[in-house]
């Protein structure tokens, strides 16, 4: 019988290509990955990964095996719930800290989903930055669950006894303001923004310093026209004109009329989505509870201006 077990391991080998990322983001040691993955070719009889000194890439076996695991593994923890909330007939309080934007767009989704009301969980939610959710997962009593992002190899830390589950990507997007008369999905170079007005975070902030080196790689120096380390606040600044700004795709999803999204090749940057569990405190429920919250992060649409990237291409030009 088939471990679900190795098709979670299975499903983060299939999208990293690599047992060394997927260990990373899963917790084990590269080799374990590896034999996990030997384990599921011999239980199943076929091949799943071509391997090779650098990476692994996955079979046409393993992509459609990874589209039914995502299903397998999403009603074996709903079956798990259910069983639990029979057996128990009570209700779960769930403390829950979470960073802004996933509270104001992704939360507020599941909570009107059908499979949320048959959970039986409570939630007392705690709104902060990663940094400050974490210390109160770290205390041992304020939290269960904490919903962080890191941005590149940031400098947030948690202890080892935290369980920590991938939920998603959030990926930035350069804006632009409207009246600079860029069209959506215009070829836009790193250099063209170079001289351009920029609304950047606040030097010392580690997203600062992740976002400073990105630009720097590709020779971009932005012209600093104000410091904001809020996006709503970014986005808003930018819809009047006072400067581009690189800002993440959740934010977008409340952007406002006179922005231009972009995606320029050179500047990729991506905010990774964290689940960190108390280990006691991950239940049944719980499971489920956290594959909601990735299922409605992967169906998002959330930079539509991509869809038009090959059409109506304009030419970018430096406002006056």
């Amino acid at each position: 019988m088939v471990n679900p077990i190795h098709l979670r391991t299975l499903l983060e080998v299939t999208r990293l290509g690599s047992f060394a990322a997927a260990a990373n983001r899963l917790g084990y040691t590269a080799s374990a990955v590896s034999q996990q993955m030997s384990t599921l070719e011999r239980e199943t009889g076929v091949e799943l990964f071509h391997r090779s000194a650098r990476n692994v890439l996955p079979t046409e076996a393993a992509v459609v095996m990874s589209r039914h695991a995502t299903k397998v593994l999403s009603d074996i923890d709903a079956l798990l719930a259910a069983t639990a909330r029979t057996h128990k007939n009570t209700t779960q309080e769930l403390r829950l800290g979470i960073f802004p934007s996933l509270a104001t767009h992704v939360l507020p989704r599941l909570m009107q989903m059908p499979a949320w009301h048959d959970l039986g969980i409570s939630l007392k939610v705690s709104v902060a930055e990663p940094a400050e959710t974490i210390q109160d997962l770290r205390a041992g009593g304020e939290l269960d669950v904490a919903l962080v992002y890191q941005v590149g190899q940031t400098g947030l830390a948690w202890p080892s006894t935290i369980n920590k589950q991938w939920i998603g990507d959030d990926d930035f997007r350069v804006v632009l303001p409207e009246s600079w008369g860029i069209g959506p999905g215009s070829e836009v170079s790193a250099s063209q923004l170079s001289d351009m007005p920029w609304i950047v975070h606040h030097p010392g902030t580690s997203d600062a310093a992740v976002i400073e080196r990105l630009f720097a790689s590709c020779n971009l120096h932005p012209r600093v026209t104000a410091l904001c380390d809020d996006f709503n606040a970014s986005l808003q600044m930018t819809s009047a004109g006072i400067g581009a700004s690189l800002v993440p795709e959740l934010a977008l999803l409340n952007r406002p009329s006179g922005v231009v999204v972009l995606d320029v090749p050179e500047i990729r940057l991506a905010r990774n989505l964290f689940a960190l569990l108390i280990s006691d405190k991950q239940t049944a429920e719980v499971g489920v509870f956290i594959d909601l919250l990735a299922e409605i992060l992967e169906k998002l649409n959330i930079s539509p201006d991509r869809s038009v990237r090959h059409q109506d291409r304009g030419k970018a030009r430096k406002p006056a």
